[in-house]
């Protein structure tokens, strides 16, 4: 009975070892947006893809609107170790590494084709250079609107002029410089901090993906909104590099090619949000008014030079910016 009871034991741990051999490795990966979001939704697949690809090595468990980590918090969790992974907005980057912002030049860089070759291009090989520099390891680019809307209450925003002493919502430095230059007060926030500054009168107007106009209901807050191909953004998720040194040729291979294949879902996904959302405004009884090839080039001739002033200093950013002119 004794030996059996040993055999017992013995078989119990190695069934034990085996398991913990195999056991997946927790990816928990946080990002601000609301489940409607439709880029939300792209990173719901990419989590799925990045799963099958791997066999289950990775079990990638999503936090989204800001349940695990705040918005602000994410780069440096992610950086610290605290979370194995998170999604950043562009413009969150702000001071810590500018040039994240150079597509959110006005009017500069909608054209899609841009953003079809990215994931392989040296622009944003050069990137993911700096952000590893920084700390955090990039393992997907997922563009996410060429088209934006100013939301205000009461009247358009459809002239440089009717910004003068508008307190609008912000993005980052350099492009609240531009609006700055309209006369617009911009104050920097993420966009799950609109809608209540918004509602409570800190801010006037605001700023975001046309798409995200609806999904974060701006719609209860705003009532006027010009639709504009003002910037261009993306959100890029990314993961402590130690986390990703320790994982397999498998798993890496696995956040490679779930990487690239996200990254066209995210253009298909914003087209298709971006080509609804006005009628889905118009529908919750908000005035909606595309803006005119006129009323662009009035809003680029005001804003342009003042952002492109902030970075003609910077030479990663001249070099991006070259490196984009090649595709």
């Amino acid at each position: 009975m004794g030996n059996l009871t040993r055999t017992f034991a013995i078989a119990a741990l190695t069934l034990s070892a085996s398991a913990t051999a195999h056991a997946a490795t927790a990816m928990r990966c946080s990002h601000q947006l609301p489940p409607g979001h439709h880029i939300a939704k792209v990173i719901d697949k990419w989590a799925a893809e990045v799963e099958t690809a791997s066999e289950n090595e990775i079990d990638v468990q999503i936090f989204g609107a800001n349940s695990l980590v705040g918005a602000r918090e994410n780069i440096v969790s992610t950086a610290k170790g605290d979370v194995e992974c998170a999604f950043s907005v562009n413009f969150q980057w702000g001071k810590t590494l500018p040039i994240m912002n150079v597509t959110v030049a006005p009017f500069a860089f909608g054209d899609l084709d841009i953003w079809r070759k990215w994931p392989d291009s040296e622009a944003a090989a050069f990137l993911g250079q700096k952000l590893e520099e920084k700390g955090v390891k990039n393992v997907v680019w997922l563009f996410t609107t060429n088209t934006s809307v100013f939301t205000s209450k009461g009247k358009f925003l459809q002239t440089p002029a009717d910004f003068d002493g508008v307190k609008i919502r912000g993005l980052e430095p350099s492009f609240n410089a531009s609006l700055e230059a309209m006369g617009a007060a911009a104050s920097s926030m993420s966009g799950s901090k609109v809608y209540q500054a918004l509602a409570t009168g800190v801010i006037d107007a605001g700023i975001t993906d046309v798409a995200a106009a609806v999904s974060r209901k701006y719609y209860e807050v705003q009532d006027h909104f010009v639709v504009v191909p003002v910037i261009s953004v993306y959100f890029h998720g990314y993961v402590n590099p130690a986390f990703h040194a320790g994982l397999s040729d498998k798993a890496k291979a696995a956040l490679d090619s779930a990487g690239k294949k996200a990254a066209m879902w995210a253009i298909e996904a914003s087209q298709q949000a971006a080509a609804k959302a006005p009628d889905q405004l118009r529908e919750k009884g908000s005035k909606v008014h595309i803006a005119t090839d006129a009323e662009n080039k009035a809003f680029e001739a005001a804003m342009r030079p003042t952002f492109d002033k902030k970075f003609a200093s910077d030479a990663d950013a001249q070099k991006l910016i070259e490196l984009l002119g090649k595709m």
